[in-house]
Protein backbone atom coordinates (compact mmCIF):
# COMPACT_ATOMS: atom_id res chain seq x y z
CA UNK A 1 0.00 0.00 0.00
CA UNK A 2 1.32 3.42 -1.01
CA UNK A 3 0.54 7.08 -0.49
CA UNK A 4 -0.53 7.15 -4.15
CA UNK A 5 -3.32 4.61 -3.49
CA UNK A 6 -4.55 6.47 -0.41
CA UNK A 7 -4.64 9.69 -2.44
CA UNK A 8 -6.55 7.97 -5.29
CA UNK A 9 -9.23 6.55 -2.97
CA UNK A 10 -9.74 9.87 -1.17
CA UNK A 11 -9.57 11.98 -4.32
CA UNK A 12 -6.75 14.18 -3.02
CA UNK A 13 -3.15 14.79 -4.05
CA UNK A 14 -0.19 12.69 -2.88
CA UNK A 15 1.34 15.76 -1.24
CA UNK A 16 -1.86 16.26 0.79
CA UNK A 17 -1.67 12.68 2.06
CA UNK A 18 2.03 13.07 2.86
CA UNK A 19 1.43 16.28 4.84
CA UNK A 20 -1.52 14.73 6.66
CA UNK A 21 0.59 11.75 7.71
CA UNK A 22 3.23 14.18 9.03
CA UNK A 23 0.55 16.09 10.99
CA UNK A 24 1.30 19.27 9.03
CA UNK A 25 -0.49 22.44 10.09
CA UNK A 26 -1.18 23.14 6.40
CA UNK A 27 -3.81 20.36 6.35
CA UNK A 28 -7.22 20.62 8.01
CA UNK A 29 -8.02 18.29 10.89
CA UNK A 30 -10.90 16.81 8.94
CA UNK A 31 -8.60 15.80 6.08
CA UNK A 32 -6.01 14.43 8.49
CA UNK A 33 -8.65 12.26 10.15
CA UNK A 34 -9.83 10.90 6.77
CA UNK A 35 -6.26 10.11 5.69
CA UNK A 36 -5.31 8.45 8.98
CA UNK A 37 -8.48 6.36 9.09
CA UNK A 38 -8.01 5.05 5.55
CA UNK A 39 -4.29 4.41 6.21
CA UNK A 40 -5.31 2.34 9.25
CA UNK A 41 -7.93 0.40 7.26
CA UNK A 42 -5.45 -0.33 4.47
CA UNK A 43 -2.68 -1.24 6.94
CA UNK A 44 -0.41 1.40 5.43
CA UNK A 45 3.21 1.32 6.69
CA UNK A 46 5.43 4.29 5.76
CA UNK A 47 8.74 3.65 3.99
CA UNK A 48 11.41 4.14 6.68
CA UNK A 49 14.04 5.30 4.17
CA UNK A 50 11.69 7.87 2.69
CA UNK A 51 10.77 9.06 6.17
CA UNK A 52 14.41 9.44 7.15
CA UNK A 53 15.06 11.60 4.11
CA UNK A 54 11.93 13.63 4.77
CA UNK A 55 12.61 14.19 8.46
CA UNK A 56 16.41 14.25 8.22
CA UNK A 57 16.41 11.41 10.77
CA UNK A 58 17.45 7.77 10.47
CA UNK A 59 16.53 6.78 14.03
CA UNK A 60 19.96 5.18 14.27
CA UNK A 61 22.59 5.71 16.95
CA UNK A 62 26.27 4.90 16.55
CA UNK A 63 28.42 3.62 19.40
CA UNK A 64 32.21 3.25 19.33
CA UNK A 65 33.97 1.21 22.00
CA UNK A 66 37.58 0.02 22.20
CA UNK A 67 36.62 -3.67 22.20
CA UNK A 68 33.32 -5.54 22.36
CA UNK A 69 35.07 -8.58 23.86
CA UNK A 70 35.71 -6.54 27.00
CA UNK A 71 32.72 -7.39 29.24
CA UNK A 72 32.62 -3.83 30.60
CA UNK A 73 31.93 -2.42 27.15
CA UNK A 74 29.56 -5.18 26.05
CA UNK A 75 27.48 -4.54 29.17
CA UNK A 76 27.50 -0.79 28.52
CA UNK A 77 26.31 -1.46 24.95
CA UNK A 78 23.43 -3.43 26.46
CA UNK A 79 22.48 -0.35 28.47
CA UNK A 80 22.55 1.83 25.35
CA UNK A 81 20.37 -0.63 23.42
CA UNK A 82 17.92 -0.89 26.33
CA UNK A 83 17.10 2.81 26.06
CA UNK A 84 17.52 3.19 22.30
CA UNK A 85 15.13 0.42 21.29
CA UNK A 86 12.52 1.54 23.81
CA UNK A 87 12.52 4.92 22.03
CA UNK A 88 12.38 3.53 18.49
CA UNK A 89 16.09 3.78 17.62
CA UNK A 90 18.50 1.19 16.27
CA UNK A 91 22.17 0.94 17.26
CA UNK A 92 25.22 0.53 15.01
CA UNK A 93 28.22 -0.84 16.95
CA UNK A 94 31.84 -0.10 16.04
CA UNK A 95 35.16 -1.16 17.59
CA UNK A 96 38.26 1.02 17.55
CA UNK A 97 40.50 -1.81 18.81
CA UNK A 98 42.39 0.90 20.74
CA UNK A 99 43.48 2.41 17.40
CA UNK A 100 43.28 6.12 16.57
CA UNK A 101 43.14 5.32 12.84
CA UNK A 102 40.27 2.86 13.29
CA UNK A 103 38.43 5.42 15.40
CA UNK A 104 38.78 8.00 12.60
CA UNK A 105 37.38 5.55 10.06
CA UNK A 106 34.48 4.66 12.38
CA UNK A 107 33.57 8.33 12.85
CA UNK A 108 33.68 8.93 9.09
CA UNK A 109 31.43 5.93 8.49
CA UNK A 110 28.93 7.13 11.08
CA UNK A 111 28.75 10.50 9.31
CA UNK A 112 28.28 8.80 5.92
CA UNK A 113 25.54 6.54 7.24
CA UNK A 114 23.67 9.58 8.58
CA UNK A 115 23.45 8.35 12.18
CA UNK A 116 21.43 10.70 14.37
CA UNK A 117 24.07 10.69 17.12
CA UNK A 118 27.15 9.00 18.55
CA UNK A 119 28.05 7.49 21.92
CA UNK A 120 31.77 6.88 22.32
CA UNK A 121 34.49 5.70 24.69
CA UNK A 122 37.77 6.88 23.17
CA UNK A 123 40.65 4.60 22.26
CA UNK A 124 43.85 4.56 24.31
CA UNK A 125 45.84 5.76 21.28
CA UNK A 126 43.66 8.81 20.61
CA UNK A 127 45.54 11.90 21.72
CA UNK A 128 43.74 14.21 19.25
CA UNK A 129 39.97 14.49 19.18
CA UNK A 130 39.39 16.86 16.25
CA UNK A 131 37.38 14.20 14.42
CA UNK A 132 34.71 14.36 17.13
CA UNK A 133 34.54 18.16 16.91
CA UNK A 134 34.13 17.90 13.12
CA UNK A 135 31.31 15.39 13.57
CA UNK A 136 29.52 17.82 15.90
CA UNK A 137 29.96 20.59 13.33
CA UNK A 138 28.14 18.36 10.81
CA UNK A 139 25.15 18.38 13.16
CA UNK A 140 25.66 14.93 14.71
CA UNK A 141 25.64 15.18 18.52
CA UNK A 142 28.04 13.14 20.68
CA UNK A 143 27.98 11.82 24.24
CA UNK A 144 31.10 10.34 25.85
CA UNK A 145 31.16 7.63 28.51
CA UNK A 146 33.94 6.14 30.65
CA UNK A 147 36.85 7.39 28.52
CA UNK A 148 36.00 10.98 27.74
CA UNK A 149 37.55 13.88 25.87
CA UNK A 150 38.14 17.20 27.60
CA UNK A 151 38.54 18.84 24.17
CA UNK A 152 34.89 18.27 23.17
CA UNK A 153 32.05 20.19 24.81
CA UNK A 154 29.16 17.80 25.32
CA UNK A 155 27.47 15.51 27.85
CA UNK A 156 29.64 12.87 29.56
CA UNK A 157 28.95 9.85 31.78
CA UNK A 158 31.77 8.63 33.99
CA UNK A 159 32.33 6.90 37.31
CA UNK A 160 34.25 8.33 40.25
CA UNK A 161 37.55 6.75 39.22
CA UNK A 162 39.48 8.77 41.80
CA UNK A 163 37.42 7.58 44.78
CA UNK A 164 37.32 4.01 43.50
CA UNK A 165 41.12 3.93 43.32
CA UNK A 166 41.49 5.70 46.66
CA UNK A 167 39.18 3.19 48.37
CA UNK A 168 40.95 0.24 46.74
CA UNK A 169 44.38 1.42 47.87
CA UNK A 170 43.15 2.22 51.36
CA UNK A 171 41.66 -1.28 51.62
CA UNK A 172 45.06 -2.81 50.80
CA UNK A 173 46.67 -0.60 53.46
CA UNK A 174 44.13 -1.60 56.09
CA UNK A 175 44.77 -5.25 55.26
CA UNK A 176 48.41 -4.73 56.20
CA UNK A 177 50.18 -4.04 52.90
CA UNK A 178 52.91 -1.38 53.02
CA UNK A 179 54.71 -1.74 49.67
CA UNK A 180 51.82 -1.16 47.26
CA UNK A 181 52.52 -1.02 43.54
CA UNK A 182 50.17 0.34 40.89
CA UNK A 183 49.84 -0.81 37.30
CA UNK A 184 48.28 2.26 35.69
CA UNK A 185 46.51 2.54 32.36
CA UNK A 186 47.69 4.65 29.38
CA UNK A 187 48.52 8.12 30.76
CA UNK A 188 46.67 10.02 28.02
CA UNK A 189 43.33 8.66 29.29
CA UNK A 190 41.57 10.60 32.05
CA UNK A 191 40.46 7.38 33.78
CA UNK A 192 44.11 6.31 34.11
CA UNK A 193 45.18 9.67 35.54
CA UNK A 194 42.29 9.80 38.01
CA UNK A 195 42.95 6.26 39.26
CA UNK A 196 46.65 7.01 39.66
CA UNK A 197 45.83 10.14 41.67
CA UNK A 198 43.49 8.22 43.96
CA UNK A 199 46.26 5.69 44.60
CA UNK A 200 48.80 8.44 45.36
CA UNK A 201 46.53 10.31 47.74
CA UNK A 202 45.64 7.17 49.70
CA UNK A 203 49.34 6.42 50.19
CA UNK A 204 49.98 10.00 51.30
CA UNK A 205 47.10 9.98 53.78
CA UNK A 206 48.49 6.88 55.48
CA UNK A 207 52.13 8.02 55.44
CA UNK A 208 53.33 5.46 52.91
CA UNK A 209 55.92 6.27 50.24
CA UNK A 210 55.13 6.83 46.59
CA UNK A 211 57.95 5.20 44.65
CA UNK A 212 58.37 5.65 40.92
CA UNK A 213 59.62 2.09 40.40
CA UNK A 214 56.38 0.75 41.89
CA UNK A 215 54.22 2.53 39.30
CA UNK A 216 54.24 1.19 35.74
CA UNK A 217 51.96 2.02 32.80
CA UNK A 218 50.12 -0.60 30.77
CA UNK A 219 47.50 -1.00 28.08
CA UNK A 220 44.20 -2.26 29.45
CA UNK A 221 44.98 -5.86 28.49
CA UNK A 222 45.72 -9.16 30.19
CA UNK A 223 48.97 -9.73 28.30
CA UNK A 224 50.42 -6.39 29.39
CA UNK A 225 49.30 -7.05 32.95
CA UNK A 226 51.39 -10.23 32.90
CA UNK A 227 54.44 -8.37 31.58
CA UNK A 228 54.17 -5.62 34.19
CA UNK A 229 53.79 -8.17 36.98
CA UNK A 230 57.04 -9.85 35.96
CA UNK A 231 58.67 -6.41 35.87
CA UNK A 232 57.51 -5.50 39.37
CA UNK A 233 58.37 -8.84 40.94
CA UNK A 234 61.91 -8.63 39.54
CA UNK A 235 62.64 -5.53 41.66
CA UNK A 236 65.12 -5.84 44.51
CA UNK A 237 62.44 -4.58 46.89
CA UNK A 238 59.31 -6.30 45.67
CA UNK A 239 55.81 -4.95 46.41
CA UNK A 240 53.56 -6.80 48.85
CA UNK A 241 50.40 -5.63 47.02
CA UNK A 242 49.45 -4.62 43.51
CA UNK A 243 46.53 -2.38 42.58
CA UNK A 244 45.77 -2.81 38.87
CA UNK A 245 43.87 -0.11 36.97
CA UNK A 246 41.54 -2.70 35.41
CA UNK A 247 40.44 -6.28 35.94
CA UNK A 248 41.91 -7.25 32.57
CA UNK A 249 45.31 -6.05 33.74
CA UNK A 250 44.74 -7.74 37.12
CA UNK A 251 43.95 -11.08 35.44
CA UNK A 252 47.33 -10.96 33.73
CA UNK A 253 48.97 -10.17 37.07
CA UNK A 254 47.05 -13.01 38.72
CA UNK A 255 48.36 -15.49 36.15
CA UNK A 256 51.96 -14.23 36.45
CA UNK A 257 51.97 -14.40 40.25
CA UNK A 258 50.76 -17.99 40.18
CA UNK A 259 53.39 -18.90 37.60
CA UNK A 260 56.06 -17.38 39.82
CA UNK A 261 54.85 -19.36 42.81
CA UNK A 262 53.52 -16.46 44.92
CA UNK A 263 50.50 -17.01 47.14
CA UNK A 264 47.68 -14.47 47.11
CA UNK A 265 47.12 -12.72 49.42
CA UNK A 266 49.71 -14.19 51.84
CA UNK A 267 52.77 -13.19 49.79
CA UNK A 268 51.17 -10.44 47.75
CA UNK A 269 47.66 -8.96 47.69
CA UNK A 270 45.92 -8.07 44.44
CA UNK A 271 43.13 -5.62 43.58
CA UNK A 272 41.53 -4.85 40.21
CA UNK A 273 39.07 -2.29 38.82
CA UNK A 274 35.77 -2.99 36.96
CA UNK A 275 34.60 -6.19 38.69
CA UNK A 276 34.16 -8.30 35.58
CA UNK A 277 32.06 -11.42 36.09
CA UNK A 278 35.07 -13.70 35.54
CA UNK A 279 36.92 -12.05 38.44
CA UNK A 280 34.90 -14.00 40.99
CA UNK A 281 35.83 -17.28 39.27
CA UNK A 282 39.60 -16.93 39.62
CA UNK A 283 41.53 -18.85 42.30
CA UNK A 284 41.75 -16.98 44.56
CA UNK A 285 38.79 -14.76 43.55
CA UNK A 286 39.83 -11.23 42.62
CA UNK A 287 38.91 -8.18 44.71
CA UNK A 288 37.85 -5.26 42.53
CA UNK A 289 36.16 -1.89 42.21
CA UNK A 290 32.69 -2.35 40.69
CA UNK A 291 31.41 0.05 38.03
CA UNK A 292 27.73 0.32 36.97
CA UNK A 293 28.48 -0.26 33.28
CA UNK A 294 24.90 -1.04 32.21
CA UNK A 295 23.65 2.14 33.90
CA UNK A 296 26.44 4.13 32.23
CA UNK A 297 25.18 2.96 28.85
CA UNK A 298 21.59 3.79 29.74
CA UNK A 299 22.42 7.30 30.91
CA UNK A 300 24.62 8.00 27.89
CA UNK A 301 21.75 6.98 25.59
CA UNK A 302 19.25 9.14 27.49
CA UNK A 303 21.52 12.19 27.24
CA UNK A 304 22.15 11.62 23.53
CA UNK A 305 18.44 11.31 22.75
CA UNK A 306 17.84 14.57 24.60
CA UNK A 307 20.37 16.26 22.29
CA UNK A 308 18.86 14.66 19.17
CA UNK A 309 15.24 15.44 19.98
CA UNK A 310 15.73 18.86 21.53
CA UNK A 311 14.92 21.84 19.36
CA UNK A 312 17.68 23.95 20.92
CA UNK A 313 21.25 23.54 22.16
CA UNK A 314 21.39 23.13 25.97
CA UNK A 315 22.63 26.12 27.95
CA UNK A 316 25.27 23.89 29.54
CA UNK A 317 26.48 20.33 29.21
CA UNK A 318 26.31 17.78 32.00
CA UNK A 319 28.91 15.39 33.37
CA UNK A 320 27.24 12.60 35.31
CA UNK A 321 29.50 10.90 37.86
CA UNK A 322 28.28 7.49 39.00
CA UNK A 323 29.42 5.79 42.19
CA UNK A 324 31.76 2.83 42.46
CA UNK A 325 31.90 0.30 45.26
CA UNK A 326 34.50 -2.14 46.55
CA UNK A 327 33.92 -5.85 46.07
CA UNK A 328 36.25 -7.62 48.49
CA UNK A 329 37.31 -11.19 47.75
CA UNK A 330 40.10 -13.51 48.80
CA UNK A 331 42.91 -11.99 46.67
CA UNK A 332 43.28 -8.97 48.97
CA UNK A 333 42.12 -10.29 52.35
CA UNK A 334 45.28 -10.68 54.41
CA UNK A 335 43.52 -10.22 57.73
CA UNK A 336 41.59 -13.47 57.75
CA UNK A 337 41.37 -15.05 61.17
Amino acid sequence: MTIKEIARQLGVSKSTVSRALRDSSEISQETKDRVLELARQLNYSPNPIALSLLNNRTHTLGIIVPEIANPFFSTAIGGVEDIAYSRGYHVMIYQSHESYERELIDVQHIATRRADGLIVSVSSQSEKHDHFVELQEKGIPIVFFDRVSDAVQTHKVIVDDYKGAYDATEHLIKEGSRRIAHIAGPPNLSISRNRLQGYRDALQKHGLPFRDEWVVASEYSQSEGTERAYQLMALRERPDAIFAASDRIAMGVHWALRQLGYRMPEDIALMGFSDLSISALLDPPLSSVAQPSFEMGQQAAELLLELIESKSTPASFETRVLKTNLVIRRSSMKNIS
